[in-house]
């Protein structure tokens, strides 16, 4: 009588694609196969699970497993059979339960180098549940080296892989991996990075949005590394993403600069990421759209209520003398307290956009001019630097004081051992009292310490500061006059904070406070009188 052989379901996995041999798992397999025909077993189905984490990923979650369950209640085999129990997953706190789940409802559980797991007794119960605790704490582990490894990586500049980023390419530059095998390290490739300084240059300078730029490259016939148009989402991230300054970054870990890799300007970087912060909290020194033709949308306002302008436009069709039928489009900044409460404002109901830009224009160059004629760079460093002397010298004071504080104390201190001893002229009440005076003394001057580290510390920064403020505020004024009406209006929405405008077309200019010094400096200089600091009031001539 021949006996039935035992129907085989077996389970092949691994946790990442790189281990997949040409869409398959041969090892685990050719094993599995010669182990079934060993027992003399037939297998009757076969699952693999490619890049698949057995810690990561919970067995719910995992198709192959629950397939294999189904066909355990359907009864369509008798074993199931891995190359070790660990494919079945490495939770510690759900796999010993599946494998437990299997043999309850019948099924042989085998592992091709490990035997059988049996349920007979607590041991068994106990053995299952340990070999998943070191599964799992394995998995930890190798995380833990790979993340480690990674961080590493990254420290030392090295491009650790997934997408590489618009601008670069990958090169073999002579490293390679532990299998000795060549690994690419990124490289700038040259036409790529002439589009990301040209999406960097219209989104700072131009005040060009994600949208704008997409529609413009598009019309450029600029493509990505697919022949596709790069998407709005790319967009954003290039801007984003301070590789553009030669920094790599993974998570929390960080490079040096690197200096080949670097594409875009720290400062240009960093004004990118200032828009776009202020363009999410519609902040008014950065306007949101730049493609009008008004230069001041958004922070001009009536010079009698005190409202917003909007601008609004109109046309009116007319007939050329050959013709032709043209259609006229006129914009103004309305002002809407003046058009629906015409009793509550004194002001126009309207400005015209033309004529009210050009003036305002006319006297941001103006200033432009008068900051070009003053030559105040060592000036602001002349007073940077005796201020930041200053501090010094208040912290070499304040630290000398501590010293000398701390060696008083120290001294009686060390009396307190002659006290003991009864070899010192003090006694013991007089001591205490000393002491504690000293204690306050140093206290006070560990404070003043820290005080003056901090004044040093301020001053420095608020040097660096201004002299960022001093190099924009002098590129703006080289810029102004030869630049695009896009990138003029973005110089001006950072320039001037409000244009109040009243009958007439007087007009007063709030410049941002930021350029108080700068403007107070500026009158001192050239000997005129200003009525106040960071405003212009001025009457349109005839």
């Amino acid at each position: 009588m021949t006996s039935i052989k035992k129907r085989v379901c077996c389970l092949y996995r691994v946790s990442t694609v790189g281990q997949v041999e040409k869409d398959d798992i041969p090892m685990q397999k050719q094993c599995c196969r010669e182990f079934s025909e060993q027992q003399g077993w037939e297998i009757v189905n076969e699952f693999s699970e490619k890049g698949i984490s057995g810690f990561k990923v919970s067995a719910k979650d995992r198709d192959a497993v629950q397939e294999i369950q189904r066909e355990a209640v359907a009864g369509k085999f008798d074993v199931l059979l891995v190359f070790m129990f660990d494919r079945l997953g490495r939770r510690d706190d759900e796999t010993p339960f599946v494998v437990e789940w299997f043999v309850k409802n019948g099924i042989e559980v085998w592992s091709a180098k490990e035997g059988q797991q049996r349920f007979d007794n607590h041991v068994d119960k106990l053995l299952n549940y340990i070999r998943y605790w070191q599964a799992s704490g394995e998995s930890i582990k190798t995380s833990v080296r790979v993340k480690t490894r990674m961080e590493q990586l990254t420290q030392d500049g090295h491009f650790t892989g997934g997408i590489v980023p618009y601008g670069y390419c990958l090169e073999h530059q002579g490293r390679t991996n532990k299998k000795n095998q060549a690994v690419g390290d990124l490289a700038i490739n040259p036409e790529e990075a002439e589009i990301v300084k040209l999406i960097f240059q219209k989104y700072v300078h131009e005040g060009y949005g994600a949208q704008r730029l997409c529609r413009f490259l598009v019309e450029q016939g600029v493509k990505n590394a697919r022949g596709k148009n790069i998407p709005t989402t790319s967009i954003n991230r290039i801007i984003k993403n301070p590789i553009y300054t030669g920094v790599i970054h993974n998570g929390d870990s960080v490079s040096e600069r690197i200096t080949s890799l670097q594409i875009i300007p720290d400062e240009t970087y960093d004004r990118a990421q200032e828009i776009m912060e202020k363009r999410v909290t519609h902040h008014d020194s950065v306007p949101l759209n730049t493609a009008g033709q008004s230069l001041l949308v958004g922070n001009v306002y009536c010079g009698h209520c005190g409202g917003r302008l909007t601008l609004t436009t109109s046309g009116r069709k007319y007939t050329k003398k050959d013709g032709t039928v043209r259609r006229e489009v006129r914009a103004r900044y309305a002002c809407l307290n003046g058009v629906r409460h015409p009793g509550e404002c004194g002001g126009q109901s309207g400005y015209g956009v033309t004529k009210l830009d050009a003036l305002v224009s006319k006297i941001v160059r103006m200033q432009f001019e008068k900051i070009k004629a003053v030559c105040a760079q060592d000036l602001i460093a002349g007073q940077q630097a005796k201020q930041i002397a200053l501090a010094k010298a208040k912290l070499k004071l304040a630290n000398d004081q501590y010293q000398e504080r701390k060696r008083e104390y120290d001294d009686l201190r060390a009396e307190t051992i002659k006290v003991i001893r009864g070899t010192s002229k003090l006694n013991a009440d007089l001591l205490n009292d000393l002491v504690e005076e000293a204690t306050q003394a140093m206290q006070a001057a560990e404070t003043d310490l820290r005080t003056a580290n901090a004044e040093l510390e301020e001053n420095t920064a608020s040097a660096e500061a201004v002299r960022r403020e001093y190099a924009c505020l002098m590129n703006w004024a080289e810029l102004y006059e030869g630049s695009t009406f896009e990138a003029k209006k973005m110089i001006v929405a950072q320039f001037v904070k409000a244009v109040y405008v009243r009958r007439d077309y007087e007009l007063e200019i709030v410049f941002h406070v930021s350029f108080e010094d700068f403007q107070s400096l500026c009158a001192n200089e050239t000997g005129e009188n200003r009525k106040k600091a960071g405003a212009a009031m001025l009457q349109p001539t005839a």
